[in-house]
C-alpha cells in the first residue's frame, strides 16, 4: 500500500510541475483552481480507488449511474400522471398480444403484426420468425421494448442527460434478454442445430473460448493476422521525413508524371493508427491522392506511454501540425498546404487553421474535415459517457497510469452499437458457428491505441463538457482560438450512421465561420462513410456549397433541401482540390528520409 501511495503522488506531482493550469485536471476552464492540500489529498484518493476491481475497467462512474436512475425513478414516483399513462400502455399491449395468441392455430403469428421492429432493427427479418411461436415471442418481446422505450422517456423533472441514460441502459438491458440471443427461442439457431445435430454449437463453443483467450492476451481478432503492415496494408510507398517525441512525418512517392505544386497533408485522429487512410491499396486514400496528381504527406502518431502523461493538445499541435508544415515548407518552399484532418485530427485542425488565421499565416490552402465536430453542443450519444462525474472518474483512472487504456473507448464504442457489434456477433459466430472473414477495416480497427492523461482530460473538459472552440473560449499555446479567424476553403464531410461524431454536430461549422464552405454528408459510419473509394455499388452522397442565405438552415432542412448521389464523394473531393490548386509541375524529389514507410511508430502497441 504505501509503495503504491508513493507511486501515485510522484505521479501527480510531477503532473503539477508541467501543468499549464493548476490544479490535478489539466483544464479548468471557469472553474476554481483545487488548493494544494486537496492535490495531495487526491493523489492517496487516486490511489486507493485504483485497487478497487471495477476501476480497472469500468468507462463509467457509479455515482453518474446511480444518480441518472435515482432522478428517473424518484420522478417516476411522484407522477401519478406518467404511472397511470404506463398502466394504460401496458393493458393496450397485453390486449394486442393477447389478441395475437388468440387467433386461430393456423392463422397464429402469420398476419399482420401487432407490433413490427424499427425500420434498423435486422433481428427478426429471417421469414421463420413469422412463423408461430416464433412470430408471438417476436411481439411480446418488442411490445415489451416500447413499453420501456415510454418509461424510460418523457418522464417530468427527469434532467435531459438522466433521461438519456436510463433510456440507454434500458435498450441494453433489453438487447441482452432479446429472443434473437438465445437457441430455443431463435427459429434460425433451432433450424441450423437440427440440421447440423448440434455442431454448430460446439463450433461456437470453441469460437468463445479463442475469443476468450485473445482478449485475456491482448491479441488481435482471428483472421487480423493476414494483413502485414508495409505489406497488406499502409502499403503505399513513401519515407519517413520528420519524426519527433508524438509524430513521424511520411511523404509518399510521386506516380503520375506531373504533381499539382500544393501538397497534401493528411492528420489523422490518434485514438486510431493512421493507416485507416491507406489500407489496401483499393480502398487507400492515400494512394488515390498521389495517383491523383498530389504530392501526400501524412501524421503517423505515436501510442503514447505511461512518461507521455503530461502530452497535452498544445503538445500535439506543436509537435504534430506544425511540426509537419514547418517540415513541409522546408521542402517545398512557398507552396501552401491542403491540409485534411479526420475526427480528432480533424478537430485539431481546425484549431489550428484558426491559429495560423489570426497570425495571417499562409501555410494553408484549403482544410478538408472528416467527421470532424468542432461544436460539441450535440455531440451523439458518446456524451452518455461525458458528465462532469464521469470525467472525474476518468481522469482518476488515467491519473495513475499516465493513460487512458485503449480497451476503454473500444468497449464504449461498442456499447454504442452493441446490437450490431457484440449481439449480432454473438449470435452469428457462437450460436451459428460462423466466423465471418475479418477485412482490413476490422484488423485496423483492432489495432487500437491509447490516450495520454492531459490530452484526454483537456479533450473531454473543454470541448465536450465547457464547449470551449464553438465559444471561442479555448487557447492554443496561449492564444484564443476563434474559428472566424479560418481563412481558407473548407470542404466538411459527415456521414449519416456516425455514432462518434454525429452529421447534425458536424453541420455545425457552418454557422461559426464565414470561410467558403462545402458540405457533404455521405452514407456510411464514422469508417466506412470515410473509407469509400469510388466504384462501390451502394455508395451516395449529398453536396451543397453554402450560399450566405444557407446559414441559417437547420441540419433537417439542408437534408431535404439536397437530393443524394450515388458514387463516392471522393470524385467531388478531388475535383474540389483540383479547383483549389495550381497548374501541375514536375514532382518535387524525396529528400533524404529516415526510412521507408510506414515508419516505426505504427507497430507501437
Amino acid at each position: 500500500m504505501g509503495d503504491l501511495l508513493t507511486q501515485d503522488l510522484t505521479a501527480v506531482s510531477a503532473g503539477r510541475a508541467g501543468a499549464r493550469e493548476p490544479g490535478g485536471s489539466p483544464w479548468l476552464g471557469r472553474r476554481s483552481p483545487p488548493s494544494d492540500s486537496f492535490v495531495r489529498y487526491q493523489a492517496v484518493e487516486r490511489a486507493l480507488q485504483s485497487m478497487l476491481p471495477a476501476q480497472a475497467s469500468s468507462s463509467v462512474a457509479p455515482a453518474t449511474s446511480l444518480g441518472a436512475f435515482n432522478d428517473w425513478a424518484l420522478h417516476l414516483m411522484t407522477s401519478p400522471a406518467k404511472q397511470w399513462e404506463l398502466m394504460q400502455l401496458a393493458a393496450e399491449q397485453a390486449s394486442q398480444w393477447w389478441c395475437a395468441v388468440a387467433a386461430s392455430p393456423a392463422s397464429m403469428g402469420r398476419g399482420p403484426w401487432c407490433i413490427e421492429p424499427l425500420p434498423q432493427d435486422r433481428r427478426f427479418d429471417d421469414p421463420a420468425w413469422r412463423m408461430p411461436p416464433f412470430a408471438l415471442i417476436a411481439q411480446l418481446f418488442l411490445l415489451r421494448q416500447a413499453w420501456w422505450h415510454r418509461a424510460t422517456t418523457g418522464v417530468p423533472g427527469v434532467s435531459r442527460h438522466h433521461e438519456q441514460m436510463v433510456e440507454f441502459a434500458a435498450r441494453q438491458w433489453l438487447d441482452t434478454v432479446s429472443p434473437s440471443n438465445a437457441v430455443l427461442s431463435n427459429p434460425a439457431v433451432l433450424q441450423r442445430t437440427f440440421d447440423e445435430r448440434g455442431a454448430n454449437l460446439v463450433r461456437g463453443a470453441l469460437h468463445a473460448a479463442g475469443d476468450a483467450w485473445r482478449d485475456m492476451t491482448d491479441q488481435p481478432p482471428m483472421g487480423a493476422e493476414q494483413y502485414k503492415l508495409g505489406v497488406d496494408v499502409a502499403a503505399t510507398p513513401g519515407q519517413v521525413v520528420l519524426r519527433n517525441r508524438l509524430m513521424e512525418l511520411i511523404q509518399y512517392a510521386p506516380t503520375t508524371a506531373r504533381v499539382h505544386p500544393e501538397p497534401i497533408l493528411i492528420v489523422p485522429a490518434w485514438i486510431m493508427k493512421y493507416y485507416v487512410l491507406d489500407l489496401e491499396p483499393h480502398n487507400s486514400m492515400v494512394r488515390f491522392l498521389v495517383e491523383h496528381g498530389y504530392t501526400v504527406f501524412t501524421l503517423s502518431w505515436k501510442n503514447p506511454q505511461a512518461e507521455d502523461r503530461d502530452l497535452g493538445l498544445d503538445d500535439y499541435y506543436r509537435l504534430g501540425v506544425r511540426a509537419a508544415l514547418d517540415e513541409i515548407a522546408a521542402r517545398l518552399p512557398a507552396r501552401p498546404v491542403h491540409a485534411v484532418g479526420y475526427c480528432l485530427g480533424g478537430t485539431l485542425l481546425s484549431m489550428a487553421a484558426a491559429a495560423l488565421g489570426r497570425e495571417k499565416s499562409k501555410a494553408l490552402k484549403s482544410i478538408t474535415l472528416l467527421a470532424a465536430q468542432t461544436d460539441f453542443t450535440d455531440p451523439g450519444e458518446l456524451s452518455l459517457f461525458i458528465d462532469e462525474s464521469q470525467v472525474a472518474w476518468l481522469e482518476n483512472q488515467m491519473a495513475r497510469r499516465g493513460y487512458l487504456e485503449k480497451g476503454q473507448m473500444k468497449g464504449a464504442f461498442q456499447m454504442l452499437r452493441s446490437r450490431d457489434l457484440v449481439w449480432s456477433y454473438r449470435l452469428a459466430t457462437y450460436l451459428l458457428g460462423e466466423r465471418a472473414p475479418v477485412s482490413a477495416l476490422m484488423a485496423w480497427n483492432a489495432d487500437s491505441t491509447r490516450l495520454p492523461w492531459r490530452m484526454h482530460s483537456e479533450y473531454l473538459r473543454a470541448l465536450y463538457l465547457d464547449n470551449a472552440l464553438a465559444h471561442g473560449e479555448f487557447h492554443l499555446e496561449g492564444t484564443p482560438i476563434n474559428l472566424s479567424d479560418i481563412r481558407v476553403p473548407i470542404f466538411t464531410v459527415g456521414t449519416v450512421q456516425d455514432h462518434v461524431a454525429p452529421w447534425r454536430s458536424v453541420f455545425k461549422l457552418h454557422q461559426l465561420t464565414n470561410a467558403e464552405q462545402t458540405f457533404v454528408l455521405t452514407a456510411g459510419g464514422h469508417n466506412v462513410g470515410i473509407v469509400n473509394p469510388p466504384g462501390q455499388a451502394r455508395s451516395s452522397y449529398r453536396l451543397c456549397r453554402w450560399q450566405h442565405e444557407d446559414r441559417l438552415l437547420t441540419p433537417d432542412e439542408w437534408l431535404a433541401a439536397n437530393e443524394p448521389v450515388k458514387g463516392s464523394w471522393w470524385t467531388p473531393w478531388s475535383q474540389w482540390l483540383g479547383r483549389h490548386s495550381s497548374t501541375p509541375e514536375a514532382p518535387p524529389p524525396l529528400a533524404p528520409s529516415l526510412g521507408a514507410a510506414p515508419g516505426l511508430y505504427v507497430f507501437d502497441k
